[in-house]
């Protein structure tokens, strides 16, 4: 049996991005890129992609956020190499943040967090994403599961899809949802040292926002690189942040399967992120 951590996830997380950057990789093995890489679209390629891109980043970056799905579109096979890309991640000193949007009630959310935050599990990580919009309340067996596993959680709060706004704008009481949610999380973090353990999704390509990001918890910014998230767009909407995790996927991994360019352009871009 594996021992949960003795840290909570936030000062890990704080510990990592002092030791590291903030960088953030995700590995998400689109069919495409399979093939820009010459790889054939089934396991072995698969395998072989999400493992070479471990090697050559998971020593540098503080943070490796795999996609579950593009796993999963593989079945059993394909989950068995997404925990080698768990386990190998954080073998490599990298924290493993499993992005799967999970949200559900009751039981079911139990089981989710069983799956992704029990040390015992195969799939177990150091935080997932999760989508709160069944209402916040009902990510409590998640909240309560990161709490004793010393897990973090980050939870849809201002993504970047157009769709997005739909729902994560729309009024409620003096504020929007998107700002609930903030506020929950700010509750949960609201003792935390040096950093809270429960974060937000806040797409980097939002353009601006007039929420208050200032909750004590790290902010997960999807859309940073290839998607057209910028240095300065990081600077302009997360300056309130106690901490952002920039994150990139593609942008990363078109330049494999060259192990060396990879680890140099993660090295590169998280000196411009300290800078």
């Amino acid at each position: 049996m594996t021992p949960s951590p003795t840290k909570a996830f936030g000062a890990r997380l704080h510990a990592a991005i002092e030791d590291r950057g903030p960088f953030c990789v995700g590995v998400d093995p689109h069919a495409a890129l399979l093939q820009e890489w010459g790889l054939d679209d089934d396991v072995a390629g698969l395998e072989r992609f999400a493992l070479t891109t471990v090697e050559a980043v998971a020593p540098y970056v503080s943070v490796i956020k795999p996609q579950s799905a593009f796993y999963e579109r593989f079945g059993s096979r394909g989950i068995a190499v997404l925990e080698r890309v768990i386990a190998e991640s954080r073998a490599a000193g990298a924290l493993v943040l499993l992005d799967v949007k999970r949200g559900d009630i009751g039981s079911t959310s139990q089981a989710y967090a069983d799956a992704y935050l029990d040390p015992t599990s195969p799939l177990a990580s150091d935080a997932i994403t999760v989508s709160p919009f069944l209402g916040f309340g009902s990510l409590d067996p998640i909240i309560d599961t990161a709490h004793r596993h010393g897990g973090g959680v980050f939870v849809l709060a201002l993504t970047s899809n157009k769709e997005g706004p739909e729902v994560q704008h729309a009024s409620v009481d003096e504020g929007t949802v998107a700002g609930r949610m903030l506020d929950h999380l700010r509750r949960l973090n609201a003792d935390a040292e040096p950093l809270g353990s429960f974060g937000a999704v806040v797409g980097a390509t939002i353009g601006s926002t007039d929420e208050d990001l200032a909750f004590n918890g790290p902010v997960l910014a999807p859309g940073f690189g290839a998607q057209g998230g910028t240095i300065d767009d990081v600077r302009r909407l997360f300056g309130s942040a106690a901490a952002v995790l920039p994150s990139s996927s593609r942008e990363v991994l078109r330049l494999g399967p060259d192990r060396q360019a990879m680890a140099d352009f993660v090295r590169r871009t998280n000196e411009e992120l300290r800078a």
